[in-house]
């Protein structure tokens, strides 16, 4: 790869795909990661002809706890050199929290924050020697308020992303590597087609849905001014801000009313062997 390289996993649809195709308009090499190889392939193949870049495929499942390091080895065996990292990969899980065994809970932590963790792990000492990085986490406003049933797990470990990403952009201060922490709220992908509740979702309001495209825009772009959150639209900056003004207890009532008529909120233990 001539060009400097962006990696981007869950690349194969929704917020991932939009980094990858404004990366590759910049003129980046890319390395795309996700399960779905065959689309990955098509995916990199278009940008490849529309842009003129090299575009690397990687059909890795973050799940699985050899992955990063696989992933990591062989862009070294093969002298890649990654300039920006674009950590996006993630699912969520629906019911309540006792309605999924251990197991899915395990492989959703690892996907969402303990791979993420890894590879900047991995990837940050070459960024720090080359004097420049830049690294978006993908999180959410989610990681800013108490989750309700259907969504427990979920706001926990964006919270602990988001405090990942902010202590990291302290320690990298002046080394010429930008981390920042993205926190959308609700975008158009298919995260909820995957999790059974894009019915409910549709009861939002069209005001509070976001264009996967703006939000990889205004994350690449706060990223570069080395801001270390992004929350794309002005309804999410407002909605924040009143959330932080008034008092906890209330605050945690008005999410769980309001969380309740958009999440799955099934009840019915798994038993976890």
């Amino acid at each position: 790869m001539s060009r400097p390289v962006a990696l981007v996993t869950g690349a194969s649809s929704g917020i991932g795909l939009c980094f990858a195709q404004q990366l590759a308009r910049k003129g980046y090499d890319l390395v795309l990661v996700a399960r779905r190889l065959e689309r990955l392939e098509k995916i990199a193949s278009e940008l490849s002809q529309e842009h003129s870049i090299d575009c690397r495929v990687e059909g890795r499942d973050l799940a699985d706890p050899r992955a990063v390091a696989d992933l990591v080895s062989d862009l070294e065996r093969d002298g890649v050199e990654v300039e920006v990292l674009i950590n996006n990969a993630g699912y969520g899980l629906a019911g309540s929290y006792l309605s999924q065994p251990w197991q899915q809970h395990e492989k959703f932590i690892r996907v969402l924050f303990t791979a993420v963790c890894e590879l900047t792990h991995r990837l940050l000492p070459g960024m720090k020697l080359r004097g420049k990085g830049r690294i978006i986490q993908v999180s959410s406003v989610s990681g800013f308020m108490s989750g309700t049933a259907g969504h427990t797990l979920y706001g926990a470990v964006k919270a602990a992303l988001n405090l990942f990403t902010e202590c990291l952009a302290l320690e990298c201060k002046g080394s010429g590597v930008h981390v920042t922490s993205l926190c959308p709220g609700f975008t158009y992908t298919e995260f909820h087609d995957v999790t059974g509740t894009r019915e409910k979702m549709s009861k939002m309001p069209w005001f509070l849905w976001l264009q996967a495209d703006r939000v990889a825009s205004d994350a690449l772009d706060c990223c570069e001014r080395g801001k270390i959150y992004c929350v794309p639209g002005l309804v999410y900056k407002t909605l924040l801000i009143i959330l932080w003004l008034i008092p906890a207890p209330l605050r945690r009532w008005l999410v769980a009313r309001q969380g309740s008529s958009y999440r799955d909120s099934s009840e019915t233990p798994v038993k976890t062997n």
